[in-house]
């Protein structure tokens, strides 16, 4: 236990960022694969595999709803865990994890009651037509059962990571993909219950990921231990988690509204086939800049332990090596999208009319991802030292100031307006990272001088 602390706190910056890194890279793409190899495996169905597609891929704003809910108490709770470990406050820090624990269980509870109320309606309403609508509703009528395994698994694997043990949270997840990769054809073929089989392996996946997390979290290993005597959310530990847990909310939260808003213009310019390519466009999305994801979260236990402990000089050093190596990948996955779109494309059909439209519009919507790598490296950041109003910031000008408005006013800038609803990712990446930069540049430096000011 102290082993750990001290290696946060001590240990080589490089090496330490790669060993806490590697295992959340490997942990977010296995992660990524609950949704990817669904995909595939629907994509695939004889005969009704690219409209069972459409439909699973219709479901995915309600999936990034909930996903968004976990993220609100934990992605604000476990750096906060992290800095009171900083400061060695120990109690402080279980407290957290109790209270994160409780809420993330209500809010399973009203999460699940919805969404088995009001699935049909939430799907119509986000771009399901009448061809889809039947696949879409059989995958969400069972994935809600779950909701209670997804809050869990991903909420509360945020504070293993957040103490260093990122190797046991890439275990975690490994858990659960390994589970859903097995079932997955099982279910959907062997038994042949198509979408509905599809979601029940999800299910089970999350739960046994769900059992996995919990049970470290209980165990003498973890230097953090859930104590039902903290189970019962306290305002003053639990508000300042939300508030730092706010703009991951809202970017992922937002992806849900940008996501309806993508498939209700893109099905009124090009029909169930544009709505059908962006499913495949945000799986290459997530699944290519995943590693981003996993590398920043990485570098949130080094970033927030040391902000605790007023060390500026290696705060200031994790940040460079972050946004070095998050800048080097998105600019080498932008170059092979752009060379191999195609061959991205064909993991998740074999129709070729849909792999020749998707292809197309893949190389317009990843154009702005080049620069992307700085935007994940400030983000978490500013997450990390605790500096929730400028995280809060640069999540709505990305989605809400400029790609929303984007969404409908490039269709009618350009000839085709199906490709100008896809061209509105990019424009709005570009000035968000612009934006994103300058608004770091003096929050960064207003940070390291509140650790020095604090030291003397």
């Amino acid at each position: 236990m102290t082993n750990q602390k001290e290696i946060l706190g001590s240990a080589p910056i490089g090496k330490l960022l790669f060993r806490l890194a590697l295992p959340t890279v490997v942990a977010q793409l296995i992660n990524m694969l609950y949704n990817i190899v669904d995909r595939i495996y629907i994509g695939h169905m004889p005969e009704v595999g690219d409209l069972a597609l459409t439909g699973v891929g219709v479901c995915m704003p309600i999936i990034m709803i909930v996903s968004a809910f976990s993220a609100l108490v934990s992605s604000g709770g476990a750096p906060r865990a992290s800095i009171f470990m900083g400061k060695k406050d120990i109690d402080s820090a279980e407290r957290t994890l109790g209270s994160c624990f409780g809420l993330q269980i209500i809010v399973s509870a009203i999460l699940t009651v919805v969404l088995l109320i009001w699935n049909r309606d939430f799907l119509l309403a986000f771009g399901a037509s009448n061809n889809t609508v039947e696949y879409a509703a059989d995958y969400m009528s069972i994935y809600a059962i779950g909701t209670v395994f997804v809050q869990l698994t991903l909420g509360m694997n945020a504070f293993i990571t957040a103490q260093g043990f990122t190797g046991i949270s890439m275990i975690s997840v490994v858990v659960g993909a390994v589970a859903n990769i097995i079932l997955d054809p099982i279910f959907i073929y062997g038994l042949g219950m198509g979408v509905k089989g599809a979601a029940l392996a999800t299910v089970i996946s999350q739960a046994l990921s769900c059992v996995w997390v919990i049970a470290f979290l209980s165990s003498k290993k973890s230097i953090l231990k859930l104590k039902p005597r903290y189970f019962i959310p306290v305002p003053r530990i639990i508000l300042p988690c939300i508030a730092l847990g706010t703009a991951t909310f809202i970017m992922q939260a937002s992806e849900s509204v940008i996501s309806v808003c993508f498939n209700s213009s893109l099905l009124k310019y090009g029909g169930d086939i544009a709505v059908g390519a962006m499913t495949i466009l945000t799986s290459v999305m997530q699944f290519a800049m995943l590693p981003t994801q996993g590398f920043a979260q990485g570098a949130q236990p080094i970033l927030s332990y040391n902000y605790g402990a007023k060390n500026a000089e290696r705060v200031k050093r994790t940040y460079k090596l972050l946004l070095t190596t998050c800048l080097a990948y998105s600019v080498t996955v932008w170059a092979a999208v752009m060379l191999f779109p195609s061959v991205f494309v064909s993991i998740f059909t074999p129709e070729p009319e849909l792999i020749s439209f998707a292809s197309k519009a893949l190389r317009i919507y990843f154009a702005g991802m080049l620069l992307f790598g700085i935007q994940i490296a400030c983000q978490m950041t500013f997450v990390s030292l605790g500096n929730a109003p400028s995280s809060v910031i640069v999540a709505v000008m990305r989605k809400f100031v400029l790609l929303l408005p984007l969404i409908f006013i490039m269709p009618n800038l350009v000839s085709d307006p199906t490709l100008g609803v896809y061209m509105a990712e990019p424009i709005a990446d570009v000035i968000a990272v612009t934006f994103t930069a300058i608004l770091f540049i003096f929050q960064f430096k207003r940070a390291l001088k509140k650790i020095d000011s604090t030291d003397n």
